[in-house]
């Protein structure tokens, strides 16, 4: 009688931490504050659900994913074929991705800078070492430094790809472990410059952007974003193992791309994806 009443307890208390949902998140420093939200917003209206969130960079997430370590992966950058191909290993199925936002990826710099726009190839030139001193871009006569992020983070490998064409960033370039991190130094610091998601556009000035010298210069407002106009706009994802795509994963995952959902994108400060991309 004694085993049938535990054996019955442990049902009952499996059924209920079944029912309970608890969902891991993990992955992007980028998306790590719209993570939170979604999450705060969502337990608050399904006290059943559990869901923790953490960040360390997309590459931290696709690891996470592949060694089945978190249920779902946050990253602002589109998942690699080599990271595909140990999901395969892992769980013989490719993750399915779904787009969760939009991110007109921002270059900031100090309040105090006088410069208000670049192209594109004097991003390049800044980020790879080759401009040093402001006076070379229009500001005034001094020297420049470089903030950057981690080689796992997904904005890292966004901004190596589209805007230094591949080529390394500045040996002297500053490694920040969080956007949080880089816009707090470039605040303090008077020749900073660093990049990141709009969404961390507090206490640093972001930069208008030209795709060339002759360009017109677009900052990363939502309009500019959707439109494709903003020369380094992007989307940012969610993945997720397809045999956890189910039950309340699901749920939370469908909500997030709906209009309760994308309400908080707007409210932390990337923008809302056009209804046509929120299909499954």
């Amino acid at each position: 009688m004694m085993k049938k009443s535990i054996l019955l307890g442990l049902a009952l208390l499996c059924a209920t931490a079944s029912f309970a949902g608890n969902i891991t998140v993990k992955g992007s420093d980028t998306l790590v504050i719209l993570a939170q939200k979604w999450a705060e917003v969502y337990m608050s209206k399904n006290p059943q659900v559990k869901i923790q969130v953490s960040g360390g960079g997309s590459g931290v997430g696709f690891a996470a994913l592949q060694n089945k370590a978190t249920d779902l992966a946050d990253a602002s950058r589109k998942i690699k074929a080599t990271e595909v191909a140990e999901c395969l290993k892992a769980f013989r199925k490719r993750p399915t991705e779904y787009k969760v936002a939009l991110d007109g990826l921002s270059v900031y710099v100090n309040d105090s800078n006088p410069v208000k726009e670049l192209s594109l190839d004097q991003l390049l030139a800044i980020f790879t070492g080759k401009v040093r001193n402001w006076n070379e871009v229009g500001g005034s006569d001094s020297p420049i430094t470089v903030y950057s992020r981690e080689n796992s983070s997904g904005t890292y490998e966004f901004f190596k790809e589209h805007v230094l064409k591949g080529k390394d960033f500045a040996a002297s370039a500053q490694t920040m472990p969080g956007t949080a991190a880089l816009l707090q130094a470039v605040s303090k610091d008077k020749g900073g410059i660093g990049y990141g998601g709009a969404a961390y556009a507090k206490g640093a000035r972001a930069l208008l952007l030209k795709k060339d010298a002759a360009a017109p210069a677009i900052e990363p407002s939502e309009e500019n974003v959707i439109k494709g106009l903003y020369p380094i706009w992007r989307y940012l994802y969610v993945y997720v193992n397809p045999d956890l795509d189910k039950g309340e994963i699901a749920a939370y995952l469908n909500w997030i791309r709906s209009d309760d959902g994308q309400s908080a994108v707007k409210q932390v400060g990337y923008f809302p994806l056009p209804s046509h991309l929120r299909e499954k």
